[in-house]
């Protein structure tokens, strides 16, 4: 089995994109081995660093995921793409 490479495209998701992970995260909720992280978005500067307004979903531990593709098809944006 190779190595699993999970891309988040940002432009459909996070800061940029037309999706606020914070509002969504329905990748998140279908992971069963909870490969995703959702973060505040370092590149942004935020008035208050107590309450962030950028997030974004990262996939910390692509080593651990099972390539069911629900976080694919559960995606609005189609903004996860998954390769092996």
């Amino acid at each position: 089995m190779g190595k699993t490479k999970i891309k988040i495209d940002y432009s459909k998701c996070g800061p940029e994109g037309n999706v606020d992970p914070r509002e969504c995260a329905r990748c998140l909720n279908v992971c069963d081995p909870c490969v995703f992280l959702r973060h505040e978005d370092l590149k942004n500067q935020e008035e208050d660093i107590y309450d962030p307004k950028h997030w974004k979903i990262t996939a910390i531990w692509p080593s651990v995921c099972t390539r069911c593709l629900k976080c694919v098809d559960v995606c609005p944006e189609n903004a996860i793409s998954i390769k092996w």
